[in-house]
């Protein structure tokens, strides 16, 4: 089942921690905790996500925040791995679109970043994704997808389940916290209060993160 906003967050489903000290949400009690979901093989990702993320790491992790990464896959599963993750994080090397894009734009030294990310990273846990869809699955991808579903014709309706069928039988794996969360594409940002309440997820920049931060350090 995926969690709603307002209802308490669930522990990041983690594979392994590839820097900093093993955490998760409940371990982080009292403190407003952002989570930054990412792919290795995602460039804006490493041109305004995580940049973003370690703007507000710099800013308020002394005033009670608690910034984690994780890295997810969702597509391109050859490439969004562990072992980039591992070589990302040890080096600095990016892969792919990310270094064809980052190096467009003189983002590199070479072919690595030029920032470190300072905070703990976890990469999500993946698993194989079944041949067997439930309605219950590709209800809870269209309820986040399409909040106005139940407003389409019964012949809408049945196109846009046909498609939601394709895009799950096209995933080789199912990444268990970018699932739980519902979250649409990466880079995106999951925000979660200091009583453990999930209060924002949101995909992409919109420029509200950081007064997001605010006010619910000042709660």
């Amino acid at each position: 089942m995926t969690v709603r906003i307002g209802e308490k967050a669930p522990n990041l489903k983690v594979s392994k921690w590839v820097q900093g000290l093993s955490t998760n949400i409940d371990k982080e009690k009292d403190n407003v905790v952002l989570v930054e979901v990412f792919q290795v093989n995602c460039p804006g990702c490493f041109l305004n996500g995580i940049p973003e993320a370690i703007e507000m790491y710099n800013k308020y992790h002394k005033k009670g925040l608690t910034v984690l990464g994780m890295a997810t896959a969702f597509e391109d599963f050859d490439k969004n791995t562990l072992e980039n993750l591992e070589l990302l994080l040890t080096t600095g090397e990016t892969i792919g679109d990310t270094l064809n894009a980052l190096g467009q734009y003189r983002q590199l030294n070479g072919t690595k970043l030029l920032y470190k990310i300072p905070f703990p990273v976890s990469m999500d846990s993946l698993k194989k994704a079944s041949e067997n869809l439930s309605q219950e699955k590709i209800m809870e991808v269209i309820d986040a997808n399409i909040p106005n579903f139940d407003s389409y014709s019964s012949e809408q309706k049945a196109e846009l389940i046909e498609r939601v069928k394709q895009y799950l039988r096209s995933k080789e794996y199912s990444a268990e916290t970018f699932e739980e969360y519902a979250l649409r594409g990466t880079p995106s940002s999951i925000l979660i209060d200091k009583k453990g309440i999930l209060r924002d997820v949101s995909f992409g920049q919109n420029g509200l993160l950081e007064s997001r931060i605010q006010n619910l350090l000042n709660e």
